[in-house]
């Protein structure tokens, strides 16, 4: 059974004050399953109330205290695999074994955060006259407001909460309305581990309202933000106005480079993969399918072939390989890239179409040819469209993957060791993945450049942002 989806203020889960609520649809079927409290500013004081007196005895619990609350609440999301995985399909469409793969993800980002807050170490800095002491403490920076999406609801949210236990923070979530129980129960992992009443809440809204009135309270301290650029520059904007700390992982559009000298049925299985992975609605799914003249026929048929072999269908059907897009908006979306290209003249080779008028799903979609004015290759798809175009030379490519703005994510396949090195250090990305798909793992940096934002969520720099820097010298007078 699908849960409705409560509010956790202050260490209790409760409806909102005003009794609103908002409801959650299946994308496989359309119809809704269930419903989401709506916060409205009561609600959002309380947390805001709570998040202060958690930050003051979290703040002085022990690291090593607070590392084995963390690794509990890691147990107990293991414990309830199959059940949080089931929510989290149901809600936003992936097939079962991508919910299964995301959700035990997240037990061992909590584990290796942990283990890095015990490790938040300050440092001694030699002096220049004798009997002074430099020293330099690090402290947590204060409560966060962090806000996260419908794509990965369990990935991004337990990202953004154990960097801010880890470091010693409280942390209000404004978690993703479309996919509010998956999110719920990573909350409700912490809970039952033992967290102090104030340190974690979870509320749901209108995303403007929640964000508009949360950042300028002087009791926020960080903000982090996964979404769009152009919502995330606005969120910078205005945390800019109040000097808050922020962290911005924003939208992509990762170049896939296919150099004449790859493997070419590597490079195929490894990018068809990650391209209709959650049915292309992740920020670092390849999307620009750049591939040198030699093997570009040779790629675009086995690429086809392999879109062509998915099955889509309901996440929960164990047959499935692609399971629907989030909601409506996103297939209209998709549909207008599709014919935007087409019309510009990009060829067609398979896919296009909406499936069916029941639920959201869209055919896995392959275009060649596609011109560079086309909208696919200036703005983010986040779906399940593969826009390939040749190349000839190196510079041609390099210089096509660095045009645009966005700089979160690229790929390369070449066989090629000095190719591979140059083509690392050309791309404008904070992330280059070269012959495999590597990112994402707890302890290497997630994060972009340019219009991608700024920042990290992954690996030992993630906590730096939610800590302070405090320099203490003094001497023995």
């Amino acid at each position: 059974m699908y849960p409705d989806t409560s509010l956790y203020i202050d260490g209790a889960w409760s409806n909102s004050a005003s009794g609103n609520t908002i409801a959650v649809l299946n994308p496989a079927t359309g119809e809704p399953i269930g419903k989401v409290a709506h916060a409205d500013r009561a609600d959002l004081d309380r947390a805001l109330s709570a998040a202060a007196k958690g930050f003051q005895a979290w703040r002085k619990l022990s690291a090593y205290d607070r590392y084995k609350i963390m690794r509990k609440a890691a147990d107990n999301l293991r414990a309830r695999l199959d059940e949080v995985a089931t929510i989290l399909t149901t809600e936003q469409g992936k097939p079962l074994a991508e919910a299964k793969g995301e959700t035990m993800l997240a037990p061992d980002l909590i584990d290796w955060f942990a283990e890095e807050g015990r490790r938040t170490y300050g440092s001694t800095i030699p002096a220049r006259a004798d009997g002074i002491q430099q020293l330099v403490f690090k402290e947590p920076v204060g409560p966060v407001a962090a806000f996260t999406p419908w794509n990965f609801p369990i990935n991004q949210a337990v990202r953004k909460i154990s960097c801010a236990l880890a470091s010693g923070c409280s942390i209000i979530i404004k978690g993703p309305e479309e996919t509010p129980a998956s999110c719920a129960t990573l909350v409700k992992a912490f809970a039952d581990a033992g967290v102090p009443q104030g340190v974690i809440n979870l509320v749901y809204g209108v995303p403007a309202e929640v964000s508009e009135y949360l950042i300028p309270s002087p009791i926020i301290r960080k903000i982090s933000f996964t979404g769009s650029t152009a919502v995330g520059k606005h969120l910078a904007s205005l945390a800019g106005q109040h000097m808050k700390r922020i962290t911005m992982e924003l939208g992509g559009h990762a170049p896939a480079i296919v150099f004449e000298d790859a493997d070419v049925d590597v490079a195929v299985k490894v990018l068809a993969t990650n391209k209709y992975r959650n049915a292309g609605q992740v920020c670092v799914a390849p999307t620009r399918f750049l591939v040198q003249e030699k093997v570009y026929d040779s790629f675009v048929d086995k690429f086809t072939t392999a879109a062509k072999s998915l099955k889509v269908g309901d996440g929960l059907d164990k047959e499935t390989r692609m399971g629907p897009l989030a909601h409506s908006r996103r297939v209209d979306a998709i549909e207008s890239f599709v014919s935007d290209a087409v019309g510009k003249g990009a060829k067609l080779k398979t896919g296009g179409n909406r499936i069916g008028n029941k639920g959201y799903f869209f055919e896995p979609t392959v275009l060649t040819d596609v011109p560079l004015e086309a909208r696919i290759m200036n703005e983010e798809p986040f779906g399940p469209v593969a826009a390939i175009r040749p190349f000839d030379t190196f510079d041609s490519v390099v210089k096509e993957a660095n045009r645009l703005d966005y700089g979160l994510a690229a790929y390369a396949y070449t066989k090629s060791a000095k190719t591979a090195a140059a083509i690392g250090s050309a791309i404008e990305s904070g992330m280059v993945s070269i012959n495999h798909h590597g990112l994402a793992l707890p302890e290497v940096p997630f994060g972009g450049v340019k219009d991608s934002g700024y920042g990290s969520e992954g690996g030992a720099d993630a906590l730096e942002s939610y800590l302070n820097f405090k320099f203490i010298t003094q001497t023995g007078l």
